[in-house]
C-alpha cells in the first residue's frame, strides 16, 4: 500500500460517506449503553459526525495513520474469515482508539469497538474487514462527539496547584 496526501484525501472521502451507516449505528450503541449505565445520551447527528471527520483529518498526523488503518481494513480479507479474526479484531480496535483521542477516551474507543463489532455484521460479499471498520467508525466517532453527561462537567479528580 501506498499512501499519498492524495491517497489520505480519498479515505477521509469514503469515511464521509458513511455517514447514512455510521451516525444511526452510533445513535444505536449510544441508546444501548445509555440504558446499561442508567443514563441519557445525545444522539448524534450526521453534521457533528462530519464535523469530526473533518477534525481527524485536518490533523494530517492523525489523518495518514487513519487512513492507513482504513484502507487495510477495506481491503482486508482472508479465506474462509475465521483466521483473520484477531488481525480485523486487532486492526478495527486501534482504528477506533485512533479516531477516540486521548485518554481515556482511547481506551473507550476500544472498548466501545468490541461492543459496537458484536451489532455490525457485514454482507456475504464484503471483504471480513469492512465489518470491523464499520465498528471502529462508530466507536471512535462515538467517543468524540460529546453527549455523555461525564465529559461535560470538571472531574472531581483535577488537583489545583495553585
Amino acid at each position: 500500500m501506498r499512501l499519498t496526501p492524495n491517497r489520505v484525501a480519498d479515505e477521509r472521502d469514503w469515511v464521509a460517506g458513511q455517514a447514512e451507516t455510521v451516525v444511526p449505528t452510533i445513535n444505536d450503541v449510544r441508546d444501548d449503553l445509555g440504558e446499561l449505565f442508567e443514563t441519557e445520551v445525545d444522539h448524534v447527528t450526521e453534521t457533528q459526525y462530519q464535523t469530526e471527520v473533518d477534525a481527524v483529518f485536518a490533523d494530517g498526523d492523525l489523518a495518514v495513520n487513519v487512513a492507513a488503518l482504513v484502507a487495510i481494513l477495506r481491503d482486508l480479507d482472508v479465506e474462509g474469515d475465521y483466521p483473520g479474526f484477531v488481525v480485523d479484531e486487532l486492526l478495527g480496535r486501534e482504528l477506533a482508539a485512533t479516531i477516540s483521542g486521548t485518554q481515556p477516551l482511547r481506551t473507550l474507543g476500544e472498548a466501545t469497538f468490541h461492543y459496537a463489532d458484536v451489532h455490525v455484521h457485514g454482507s456475504s460479499d464484503e471483504n471480513a474487514g469492512v465489518d470491523d471498520l464499520e465498528a471502529a467508525l462508530t466507536a471512535g466517532f462515538q467517543e468524540r462527539i460529546p453527549g455523555w453527561e461525564w465529559t461535560e462537567r470538571d472531574s472531581p479528580f483535577a488537583v489545583d496547584s495553585a
